[in-house]
């Protein structure tokens, strides 16, 4: 599973999501998997009691261990210590319990986060991002994978709204839709989006920057050459080269608490006239290059026109 893992450290799998989103199952599909027969022995530990149990003979023959915790209280650092200590297992599972807080979780120092994995039922995604998003968004924001199921009879442009918002919330995760056939990719087209692509110069209205910010991330090859227009915010810092600078917003990815300032480099010969702070009209051909910072390939702007403009007060949407 991954690389070799370093003898000291405790290699921990994060599986999260609210309750019966199947985040058993999963595990136990897992668990059940040829690379997961590893040496040694797993410790599991689950935060909340679904409908599913784990049957005694998958745990036997998966040399699992599993500790049932019921109150987040007994998720300290010691207590996972000592529980290391008594079952000596090579890695630790947790199935966490989508109602705590994700970002109280505290584990003993060698213990590392290797992998997480969010479960979600696709036909109740609506009713948690409206009533729980701060949960959610703990439980997103270091996601590597998201796994949307029970997706049935979803509309494709529902699925692609869902798509978004899961993407502003966990930046770098990837996001599986599947119904009971099998997985399903919301294609995005680019009739969907709110602005007209086919546009010499594709216009973005404030209320679509964030929409246009994740597709423009998730679907760069889309923009490349494309010329587009938007009012942002400068953002200026000593490390970039001479002639760049960030054209962005302040966006609510989930809740108050997890404001980010969404923009991509920009080369400009303005640059060098504006300070952080600055509200300006941006015309831009988009290309797609390495850069330093997206710690890969990204959208990188190259400016036609930078010109001043109103602040906009209202913050980001997706």
């Amino acid at each position: 599973m991954g690389p070799m893992i370093d003898d000291e450290i405790m290699p921990v799998f994060l599986i999260n999501g609210f309750l019966e989103a199947g985040k058993t199952e999963f595990l136990k599909f897992t668990m059940a998997q040829e690379y997961f027969q590893a040496e040694g022995k797993t410790l599991l530990i689950v935060c909340e009691e679904g409908d599913t149990e784990y049957e005694e003979e998958l745990l036997k023959d998966t040399k699992t261990a599993v500790v049932y915790v019921d109150d987040m209280s007994q998720i300290t650092p010691e207590r996972l210590e000592e529980l290391e200590l008594f079952y000596n297992p090579e890695r630790v599972l947790i199935e966490w319990n989508g109602m705590w807080n994700q970002d109280e979780l505290q584990i003993p120092k060698d213990w590392t986060i290797y992998q997480q994995i969010t479960i979600v039922d696709g036909s109740t995604i609506d009713l948690y991002l409206k009533n729980m998003k701060p949960l959610f968004g703990a439980m997103l924001r270091n996601t590597e994978l998201v796994i949307v199921n029970r997706c049935d009879g979803i509309p494709e442009e529902q699925l692609g709204a869902y798509r978004r918002t899961l993407k502003a919330m966990g930046r770098q995760a990837d996001i599986v839709f599947e119904t009971s056939e099998g997985e399903v990719e919301p294609e995005i087209t680019e009739e969907d989006l709110p602005y007209d692509m086919k546009e010499d110069v594709v216009k973005i209205a404030p209320e679509y920057y964030g929409i246009w910010y994740i597709d423009c991330m998730d679907k760069p090859e889309r923009y490349v050459g494309k010329v587009v227009e938007f009012t942002a915010m400068a953002m200026k810092s000593p490390e970039f080269p001479k002639n760049y600078f960030v054209p962005g917003r302040m966006a609510m990815t989930c809740c108050e608490a997890d404001m980010a300032f969404l923009g991509f480099i920009c080369k400009a010969r303005e640059a060098r006239l504006l300070e952080t702070g600055n509200w300006v009209t941006v015309r831009a051909r988009i290309a797609l290059e390495y850069w330093k910072d997206y710690g890969g390939e990204g959208p990188v702007l190259y400016a036609e026109s930078v010109e001043p403009a109103e602040e906009i007060k209202d913050i980001v949407q997706f």
